[in-house]
């Protein structure tokens, strides 16, 4: 049985080394170590995960009940903590801090404590997640005490790490795919789509190591177990996006919804947020008409679900995220906030896999199984000017701009390459993640109501301030958005509190200027949040490097001083 301490000094040494050849020897000599049924909890947990990508459950742990076991577990003084907080920003650096002072934990380890394995933390994640129902809460404290009570302060900090979803080792899923391939002596490429059709390379490592490129090359979409959805890159108009894509283009509404991916099996329908969460719940809707329209007995489809009024036009974003929180009085919501299907894509259908066939053949099948449902309003032209008069019809009828895609493109599932590219009329608005948030002034002194948006850098892991704003929220928006940060709040500094890096939100801005203020160099001139982006992880929010292309692009046409 492998100790989680192994994992755990492996993290530690990911996160000192920026060399990347170095990281991936690091993490292949740890996996070929591994018995088989390690190798998926091992690679989730290196990764920052609890569970696998696909994996429904969630462990629901706050950082105030967090704080609370490592008070009881430690008789440190807390100012330890946030010393170490201030100085490395990092929780699990701070909670290995207060591990390391605590004469409790030290009087503990003479006794020799049964050291913890990778499996053992593993199924206690797992306990924690199925814990529900009256009295749950006492439980998961319970559970997760005895968890951090058996561990060692590096233990302790990487179990902390996982438990916020921030390990910031810098070893990102990429990389993964890179040791998968060499540990186990496959092609890159073939991990590569074996990831993509699976949904996580903690499975594709775990059957590589038990039976192998044979094993790995039999793999194919499995029903109900969701995949990432293929991205889109950006393109400032029309004619861009044909240069890009040779000449001739399928250009579509981009519709201002929430994108999903449907599974349907017999009568079993279920539906997935573009987080891959199981949203099937809120929108019964939905479930009933691909149950009675599409005529296939297996499908995985791909499509937007966008809200209406009485007028049929599309109501604002946030209307449509109040569906997708719903858990209960969904038939009330329903009347309040209806919702409307349309498709665009079809990856797989009655045991054929669709994802290599060209874009157009794939559009033509969604057509024929499901002749009844609404496709996204589409042109395939040569011709910028129709193009541009298309975008413009578009914008009008209340949708956020086009698609263009390329005639005969295959499905890469969550990969941003250069066959799809939206065009938006607009700035281009950034996905950032809330990292802080300060008390307003005057009707506002009692809600977090200035927030602090963030990129992530993708060599260090961390998130780096770009900007802060106070405006684009609703009164309403802002009481729900201060009770949310103050479940994910890690220290709170009186006026400011600082939080986990969990909450998106897209944010519009006049453009990006040079700023000493911040570590990254720049700052959003005029940013206010134009909507909460609860379909995205932290994950998919956008990068430092993003942002410092948008702002080397703002000098294409003016000079940069």
């Amino acid at each position: 049985m492998t100790e989680f301490i192994a994992l755990a000094e492996l993290c530690e040494k990911l996160e000192t080394t920026k060399k990347r050849l170095a990281m991936i020897e690091y993490a292949s000599d740890f996996l070929q170590k591994l018995n088989p049924d390690e190798v998926e909890p091992a690679v989730s947990m290196l990764l920052g995960r609890a569970f696998p990508k696909w994996d429904q459950r969630v462990l629901e742990v706050s950082w105030a009940t967090l704080s609370g076991i490592l008070g009881r577990l430690t008789d440190a003084d807390w100012s330890v903590f946030r010393e170490a907080f201030n100085k490395t920003g990092d929780v699990g650096a701070a909670a290995k801090a207060l591990f390391e002072s605590s004469r409790i934990k030290k009087q503990a380890t003479l006794f020799g404590e049964k050291p913890l394995t990778v499996l053992k933390v593993r199924k206690t994640f797992e306990a924690i997640a199925e814990t529900s129902g009256h009295g749950s809460r006492e439980r998961k404290e319970r559970l997760l005490e005895t968890l951090l009570g058996a561990a060692k302060p590096l233990e302790a900090k990487y179990i902390v790490k996982i438990l916020i979803g921030e390990m910031r080792t810098g070893f990102h899923e990429g990389l993964m795919e890179v040791t998968v391939s060499k540990t186990f002596n496959l092609p890159l490429r073939l991990v590569q789509h074996a990831t993509m059709l699976t949904g996580d390379i903690g499975e594709v490592a775990a059957i590589a190591k038990t039976r192998g490129e044979e094993g790995i090359k039999r793999l194919g979409f499995r029903l109900f177990k969701p995949v990432k959805p293929m991205l889109a890159q950006t393109a400032k108009d029309a004619k861009e996006a044909l240069e890009e894509l040779g000449g001739e283009a399928a250009f579509e509404y981009k519709l201002d919804g929430a994108r999903i991916q449907v599974h349907k099996s017999g009568s079993v329908v279920k539906v997935f947020s573009r987080r891959l969460t199981d949203v099937t719940d809120s929108l019964p809707e939905i479930v009933e008409q691909v149950q009675n329209e599409v005529r296939a007995k297996d499908a995985i489809l791909e499509g937007e679900v966008i809200a209406v009024g009485e007028d049929g036009n599309p109501m604002l974003f946030q209307h449509l995220m109040r569906r997708f929180r719903r858990v209960h009085e969904i038939e009330e919501m329903t009347k309040e906030v209806p919702v409307r299907l349309y498709l665009f894509d079809v990856l797989y259908v009655d045991g054929e896999n669709l994802v290599s066939l060209p874009y157009t053949e794939r559009r033509k099948k969604l057509a024929e199984i499901a002749p009844c449902i609404p496709l996204t309003k589409q042109i395939v032209t040569k011709d910028v000017e129709v193009a541009a008069r298309f975008l413009e019809t578009a914008m009008s009828e209340g949708h956020e701009g086009l698609v263009a895609k390329k005639l005969d493109s295959p499905y890469t599932p969550g990969v941003r390459g250069k066959r799809w590219f939206k065009i938006k009329p607009v700035l281009e608005p950034l996905d950032l993640v809330i990292v802080a948030a300060e008390y307003g002034y005057g009707r506002r002194h009692g809600w977090l109501s200035d927030y602090y948006l963030a990129a992530k850098d993708e060599e260090t892991g961390k998130f780096l301030v770009v900007g802060k704003t106070f405006k684009g929220l609703t009164d309403e928006e802002i009481a729900t958005m201060t009770r949310r940060l103050k479940g994910l709040t890690l220290k709170d500094e009186r006026r400011r509190v600082i939080v986990a890096p969990k909450i998106v939100v897209e944010v519009a801005y006049n453009e990006i200027q040079k700023s000493p203020k911040y570590e990254c160099g720049m700052a959003l001139r005029f940013a206010r949040i134009t909507r909460i982006r609860d379909d995205k992880t932290p994950e998919e929010a956008d990068t430092i490097k993003k942002v410092r292309e948008i702002y080397q692009k703002q000098f294409e046409k003016k000079a940069n001083y």
